[in-house]
């Protein structure tokens, strides 16, 4: 079909350009109108030959074979065209390949003719620029001068401060220690900025006529600014003269070393861009300045080559957390990153750490690359990329460093807010670090995004104007602010409940207070899990209307398959409102007796006598007993002897009780006085006499105990028999009323055997 097609166009493309031509020629000489192609079209139907011809055409392309291959109609059509849809794959693939291929080496000639003219750069030198430099110097000379001086005797005057400023950080809190952070850098742009101003007031009222201030000033002050802006980022991340306000873990020496090296890389960068350069291209010409400008670039990419090369094994040991090995340079040997980080980087993380120079250099080698190839504005704009990137990441690590404090630290909350709500200081220090821990994550994202934009790669404004990345960034927040919201709710619902749990505040909360109080907690937070899962599903995007069919179609299947469960859970709810059982109380379920340790909708947690701990589902339960309901009884069964008065052993008993009152340490569990009930029932070897003590609930099994010592105590001083089981041996006898004789053999003390 699709050759037909294209035999048809070409035909008709063939016949409309002979009636064309035969058109042109019969037509008058006055005219100058251009046909139509529908015009074009009419004279060939109306044109009986045209026509034929248009017929007989199409008739052989009706006679091609099916399988004729396709790029000959193709090749008909025009020279150099795509391939065809119809084409073979291989024949396709190889052409792409083709194509690439040449792209790739037309690329790789056209780069190595720029590389190898790039020294050509260096010739727009004459000689004359040192001239030029000096003379400008010298018109500069006092403005350099007043600045300077300016400078350094503020930052003079701003050391005291920023020593002090670094030991209350060091005393203080991380609250504190960013409110000092944020204050000596604005103190540190503010005396730029006022070395920045006398500056320009010298230039202005005591150089040349007053009100007027040379170019070259301008050029140099407006330099001075903004590379001292620069210094002062660099400053604020690496705090070389205040320890506790740096926050990189890195040690004095580390911080002045590192310093150092990169002011004086910005410092060369800057004046020589901002100014050396502009002198010269309006003193000498504009390839000198290009000239000027590559010859910095290359002297800066290989002082910083140098600087990797030189401390790359020190870099991995601090990478690595790692005291032990080679000290190179002078950053090393006074970091300790190991007490800040706490632990080694493992795997790829250390194949990086080990291996961070080539990347490094792989990146300086490649601005060199750009420098050589694309001198002048570009050499200042691709510096100005990497100085972003520096930046990005050092305030990247200033944040990261800052939150690792933070994570080290911990939250540390008031005594009086510690005393009401004790374990909220706990709570926070659980959730605090995590937290912490995602923001050192979103912060690194951060950091790579905005290299990444820096130097080209990505367009991070036009991807988050997108319809794309608003929705993205909104969810994103969205999402956070939800989460943020559920835990504040969730940390205020435990802290008040911990709150009217403690009893060192408020009124003293019964037990079946925390038995409800626990349950409300334990139910609230699955609620809040639900609903908060719900809400960030939706804020996602995720349609939750058929999540909730599904869940009440699944929770009719659970009601249906479970229901052993369903039965634990509603016979738990009416224990619950019946007050039947609390956590503490001594109670026995389904036949085993212990103390209730925990209780939920749907089992108790008793342990026994013997520490055995018992899960017992509330759908087993038939019968609940407490023994520490409002109050106890000790029921003291009494065995006397059948020889003993039963109103002496009473009066005995009575006085035991009395005895037992005396004692301080048991009569504050003792609600009332001794009931006696008399003679309970006749042993086998002794009459049991029945009293019964009233007591404070959970006490009975106590006082018990000491009533019977007490009553062990009395019995013996008033030899009241307490009998042991007694045993009558009877022998038989005979009609007449004999009985079996028994022959007894007493032996005397000291006989002889």
């Amino acid at each position: 079909m699709l050759r037909l097609l294209a035999s048809v166009l070409a035909s008709l493309f063939f016949v409309l350009g002979a009636a064309h031509a035969q058109d042109g020629s019969g037509a008058p000489s006055g005219t100058t109108g251009q046909r139509t192609s529908v015009d074009l079209l009419l004279d060939v139907i109306e044109d009986d030959a045209a026509r034929a011809e248009l017929v007989e055409r199409l008739r052989g392309a009706d006679a091609v074979p099916p399988d004729a291959p396709g790029d000959v109609i193709v090749e008909s059509l025009s020279d150099g065209a795509a391939p065809p849809e119809d084409a073979s794959f291989g024949r396709r693939i190889a052409l792409v390949t083709q194509q690439a291929a040449e792209d790739v080496v037309d690329w790789g000639m056209q780069f190595w003719g720029q590389l190898t003219r790039a020294p050509e750069v260096f010739g727009g030198l004459s000689g004359g620029e040192a001239g030029v430099l000096a003379e400008a110097l010298k018109d500069l000379a006092l403005v350099i001068a007043g600045t300077v001086v300016v400078f350094f005797a503020l930052r003079w005057l701003g050391k005291s401060l920023y020593a002090s400023m670094s030991a209350s950080a060091r005393d203080g809190g991380v609250a504190r220690m960013v409110v000092l952070f944020t204050t000596s850098a604005v103190i540190d742009a503010v005396i730029v900025v006022l070395a920045w101003g006398a500056g320009y007031v010298l230039a202005t009222l005591a150089l040349g006529e007053i009100g007027q201030i040379g170019i070259r000033q301008t050029l140099y002050l407006n330099a001075f600014l903004l590379v001292e802006m620069a210094k002062v980022a660099v400053r604020l991340v690496l705090s070389p003269s205040a320890t506790s306000l740096r926050p990189l873990p890195i040690g004095d020496r580390a911080a002045s070393y590192l310093s150092s090296r990169i002011n004086l890389i910005v410092g060369v960068v800057g004046y020589g861009q901002l100014l050396v350069v502009p002198i010269i291209n309006s003193n000498v010409s504009f390839a000198a300045g290009r000239a000027v400008s590559a010859l910095i670039a290359v002297a800066v990419l290989g002082f910083a080559i140098w600087l990797v090369l030189r401390n790359r094994r020190s870099v991995t040991h601090w990478l690595l957390g790692d005291d032990a090995g080679p000290r190179v340079a002078a950053p090393e040997g006074t970091a300790d990153p190991a007490s800040v980080r706490g632990r080694r980087a493992r795997g790829a993380l250390a194949y990086l750490a080990r291996h961070w120079h080539w990347p490094a250099l792989a990146y300086l080698l490649a601005l060199f690359v750009i420098v050589m190839l694309r001198p002048g504005d570009a050499v200042f704009q691709t510096f100005l990329a990497s100085g972003q990137v520096l930046v990005v990441g050092l305030l990247g690590f200033a944040a990261s460093g800052f939150i690792s404090r933070a994570m080290v630290r911990g939250v540390s909350l008031p005594s009086r807010v510690s005393d009401r709500v004790p374990l909220l200081q706990g709570r926070l220090n659980a959730f605090v670090p995590r937290m912490l821990f995602v923001l050192r994550l979103v912060i690194f994202a951060g950091v790579v995004l905005l290299a990444l934009n820096a130097i080209g790669l990505i367009d991070l404004r036009a991807a988050m104007i997108s319809q794309f990345g608003l929705r993205l960034t909104g969810m994103i927040l969205s999402v956070s602010l939800v989460l943020l919201v559920s835990f504040g709710l969730w940390l205020a619902l435990t802290s008040w409940v911990d709150y009217r749990l403690n009893p060192g505040f408020g009124s003293v909360a019964t037990a079946r207070e925390r038995t409800l109080l626990t349950l409300l907690r334990n139910a609230a937070t699955i609620a809040l899990v639900i609903i908060t899962l719900m809400f960030v599903l939706a804020e996602i995007g995720l349609d939750i209307a058929p999540l909730l069919a599904s869940a009440g179609v699944l929770g009719l299947a659970i009601g249906f398959g479970a229901q052993k469960m369903v039965q634990d859970i509603i016979t738990g709810i009416f224990i619950q409102f019946e007050n039947a059982m609390n956590v503490g109380d001594v109670v026995t379920v389904s036949g085993v007796t212990g103390t209730v340790e925990r209780l939920t909708i749907r089992s108790v947690s008793l342990r026994d006598l013997h520490g055995v701990f018992h899960i017992i589902p509330f759908s087993s339960v038939d019968m609940v007993s407490n023994y520490v309901k409002d109050y106890g009884y000790f029921v003291c069964d009494m065995a006397v002897a059948y020889r003993e008065d039963v109103d002496e052993a009473k009066q005995a008993m009575l006085d035991a009780f009395a005895e037992l009152k005396g004692d301080p340490d048991q009569a504050d569990g003792i609600l009332d006085e001794l009931e006696w009930f008399g003679v309970n029932s006749f042993g086998d070897s002794a009459v049991m006499l029945r009293a019964r003590i009233k007591c404070v609930p959970g006490r009975q099994w106590g006082i018990g105990r000491a009533y019977n010592g007490v009553l062990k105590t009395v019995f013996d001083a008033r030899n009241i028999e307490i009998p042991f089981p007694h045993q009558t041996i009877y022998f038989g006898e005979t009609k007449d009323g004999r009985t079996q004789s028994v022959k007894v053999a007493m032996e005397t003390p000291g006989a002889a055997a």
